[in-house]
Protein backbone atom coordinates (compact mmCIF):
# COMPACT_ATOMS: atom_id res chain seq x y z
CA UNK A 1 0.00 0.00 0.00
CA UNK A 2 1.16 3.28 -0.36
CA UNK A 3 1.33 5.86 2.27
CA UNK A 4 0.28 9.28 2.30
CA UNK A 5 3.53 10.85 1.83
CA UNK A 6 3.80 8.51 -1.77
CA UNK A 7 0.27 10.33 -2.95
CA UNK A 8 1.21 13.60 -1.64
CA UNK A 9 4.34 13.33 -4.05
CA UNK A 10 2.18 12.05 -6.93
CA UNK A 11 -0.73 14.87 -6.90
CA UNK A 12 1.77 16.80 -6.49
CA UNK A 13 4.19 16.30 -9.72
CA UNK A 14 1.37 15.80 -11.71
CA UNK A 15 -0.07 19.58 -11.02
CA UNK A 16 3.13 20.65 -11.93
CA UNK A 17 3.38 18.43 -14.76
CA UNK A 18 0.59 19.94 -15.99
CA UNK A 19 1.40 22.98 -15.08
CA UNK A 20 4.58 22.71 -17.24
CA UNK A 21 2.60 22.02 -20.51
CA UNK A 22 0.10 24.43 -19.95
CA UNK A 23 2.59 27.33 -19.80
CA UNK A 24 4.28 25.31 -22.90
CA UNK A 25 1.16 25.81 -24.35
CA UNK A 26 0.33 29.27 -24.03
CA UNK A 27 4.10 30.66 -25.31
CA UNK A 28 3.61 28.03 -28.49
CA UNK A 29 0.33 29.72 -29.53
CA UNK A 30 1.75 33.53 -29.24
CA UNK A 31 5.55 32.54 -30.43
CA UNK A 32 4.59 33.27 -34.29
CA UNK A 33 2.50 36.21 -33.26
CA UNK A 34 4.11 39.42 -35.28
CA UNK A 35 2.30 42.31 -34.56
CA UNK A 36 4.29 44.91 -35.67
CA UNK A 37 3.67 48.58 -34.34
CA UNK A 38 3.22 51.57 -36.32
CA UNK A 39 6.54 54.10 -35.84
CA UNK A 40 5.39 57.04 -37.58
CA UNK A 41 7.34 59.62 -36.41
CA UNK A 42 10.86 59.67 -34.57
CA UNK A 43 12.93 63.01 -34.90
CA UNK A 44 15.18 65.26 -33.10
CA UNK A 45 13.64 68.61 -32.27
CA UNK A 46 15.50 70.55 -30.99
CA UNK A 47 19.17 70.31 -28.72
CA UNK A 48 18.54 72.32 -25.31
CA UNK A 49 22.34 71.89 -24.56
CA UNK A 50 25.20 70.70 -25.09
CA UNK A 51 28.11 71.01 -22.98
CA UNK A 52 31.34 69.89 -21.40
CA UNK A 53 30.90 69.03 -17.78
CA UNK A 54 33.30 67.01 -15.53
CA UNK A 55 35.21 65.48 -18.40
CA UNK A 56 32.33 64.47 -20.12
CA UNK A 57 30.33 65.98 -22.94
CA UNK A 58 26.77 65.85 -22.69
CA UNK A 59 23.60 66.75 -24.43
CA UNK A 60 20.08 66.88 -23.47
CA UNK A 61 17.38 67.35 -26.42
CA UNK A 62 13.48 67.69 -27.12
CA UNK A 63 12.09 64.77 -29.91
CA UNK A 64 9.05 64.01 -31.25
CA UNK A 65 7.35 60.29 -30.86
CA UNK A 66 4.08 58.96 -32.45
CA UNK A 67 3.78 55.51 -31.92
CA UNK A 68 0.91 52.89 -32.20
CA UNK A 69 2.55 50.08 -30.25
CA UNK A 70 -1.13 48.39 -29.87
CA UNK A 71 -0.31 46.09 -32.42
CA UNK A 72 2.13 44.65 -30.37
CA UNK A 73 -0.35 43.37 -27.59
CA UNK A 74 -1.97 40.26 -27.47
CA UNK A 75 -3.55 38.04 -24.90
CA UNK A 76 0.22 36.94 -23.32
CA UNK A 77 1.72 40.12 -22.79
CA UNK A 78 1.68 41.72 -19.74
CA UNK A 79 3.31 44.91 -20.32
CA UNK A 80 5.58 46.63 -23.23
CA UNK A 81 9.04 48.54 -22.03
CA UNK A 82 9.56 51.09 -25.15
CA UNK A 83 12.38 53.26 -24.76
CA UNK A 84 14.30 55.62 -27.43
CA UNK A 85 18.37 55.28 -27.46
CA UNK A 86 20.61 57.46 -29.35
CA UNK A 87 23.61 55.28 -30.88
CA UNK A 88 26.59 57.11 -32.34
CA UNK A 89 30.27 55.75 -32.48
CA UNK A 90 33.53 57.39 -31.14
CA UNK A 91 37.20 56.49 -31.24
CA UNK A 92 37.39 55.35 -28.00
CA UNK A 93 34.51 53.14 -28.55
CA UNK A 94 33.10 52.14 -31.92
CA UNK A 95 29.74 51.26 -30.98
CA UNK A 96 27.93 53.68 -28.44
CA UNK A 97 24.04 53.44 -26.68
CA UNK A 98 22.25 55.81 -24.58
CA UNK A 99 18.51 55.58 -23.43
CA UNK A 100 17.32 59.17 -23.62
CA UNK A 101 13.72 58.19 -22.61
CA UNK A 102 11.81 55.17 -20.73
CA UNK A 103 7.83 54.54 -20.33
CA UNK A 104 6.07 50.73 -18.97
CA UNK A 105 3.04 50.14 -20.92
CA UNK A 106 0.71 47.46 -18.98
CA UNK A 107 -2.48 48.17 -20.91
CA UNK A 108 -3.46 48.25 -25.08
CA UNK A 109 -5.56 51.46 -24.63
CA UNK A 110 -2.26 53.26 -23.66
CA UNK A 111 -0.42 51.97 -26.10
CA UNK A 112 -0.68 55.05 -28.94
CA UNK A 113 2.06 57.26 -28.12
CA UNK A 114 2.15 60.69 -29.21
CA UNK A 115 4.85 62.60 -27.86
CA UNK A 116 6.03 66.27 -29.17
CA UNK A 117 9.28 68.23 -28.15
CA UNK A 118 9.57 65.79 -25.25
CA UNK A 119 12.78 66.48 -23.16
CA UNK A 120 14.85 63.42 -22.61
CA UNK A 121 14.67 62.10 -19.52
CA UNK A 122 18.35 61.06 -19.55
CA UNK A 123 21.33 62.81 -21.07
CA UNK A 124 23.09 62.22 -23.93
CA UNK A 125 26.46 61.43 -22.02
CA UNK A 126 29.49 60.28 -23.36
CA UNK A 127 31.96 58.97 -21.49
CA UNK A 128 35.13 61.63 -23.27
CA UNK A 129 34.88 64.49 -24.49
CA UNK A 130 34.69 63.07 -28.10
CA UNK A 131 30.48 63.75 -28.77
CA UNK A 132 30.89 67.03 -30.99
CA UNK A 133 30.29 66.46 -34.59
CA UNK A 134 29.47 62.76 -34.26
CA UNK A 135 26.40 61.02 -36.18
CA UNK A 136 23.73 59.90 -33.69
CA UNK A 137 21.11 57.53 -34.87
CA UNK A 138 17.65 57.92 -32.67
CA UNK A 139 16.21 54.25 -32.18
CA UNK A 140 12.82 52.94 -30.63
CA UNK A 141 13.27 50.11 -28.65
CA UNK A 142 10.08 47.83 -27.38
CA UNK A 143 10.80 44.70 -24.61
CA UNK A 144 7.36 42.25 -24.05
CA UNK A 145 7.31 41.10 -21.27
CA UNK A 146 4.50 38.17 -21.42
CA UNK A 147 2.90 36.24 -18.88
CA UNK A 148 4.38 33.05 -20.10
CA UNK A 149 7.35 32.62 -22.62
CA UNK A 150 9.82 34.03 -23.98
CA UNK A 151 11.13 37.83 -23.82
CA UNK A 152 12.12 39.33 -27.06
CA UNK A 153 12.72 42.93 -28.31
CA UNK A 154 12.58 44.74 -31.90
CA UNK A 155 13.34 48.18 -32.39
CA UNK A 156 13.51 50.57 -35.49
CA UNK A 157 15.63 53.39 -36.60
CA UNK A 158 14.20 56.88 -37.33
CA UNK A 159 16.43 59.64 -37.26
CA UNK A 160 19.88 60.39 -38.00
CA UNK A 161 21.12 64.00 -37.08
CA UNK A 162 24.62 65.35 -36.43
CA UNK A 163 25.99 67.36 -33.16
CA UNK A 164 27.17 70.60 -33.65
CA UNK A 165 31.22 71.02 -33.40
CA UNK A 166 31.16 73.49 -30.97
CA UNK A 167 29.14 73.78 -27.73
CA UNK A 168 26.07 75.53 -26.98
CA UNK A 169 23.51 76.28 -23.86
CA UNK A 170 20.31 77.26 -24.20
Amino acid sequence: MNTFWTRLNAVFFFGVTVLLCLALLTATTTYFHKGLPEIETLSLNKIKSFRAQNKVDRAIINFDLTADLRPAFNWNVKQIFVFVTAEFSTPTNPLNQVILWDRIIERKDDAFIDLKKVLSKYGLIDQKNELRGNQVTLHLYWDHMPLTGRLYTHSVSKDTFKLPPDYITA
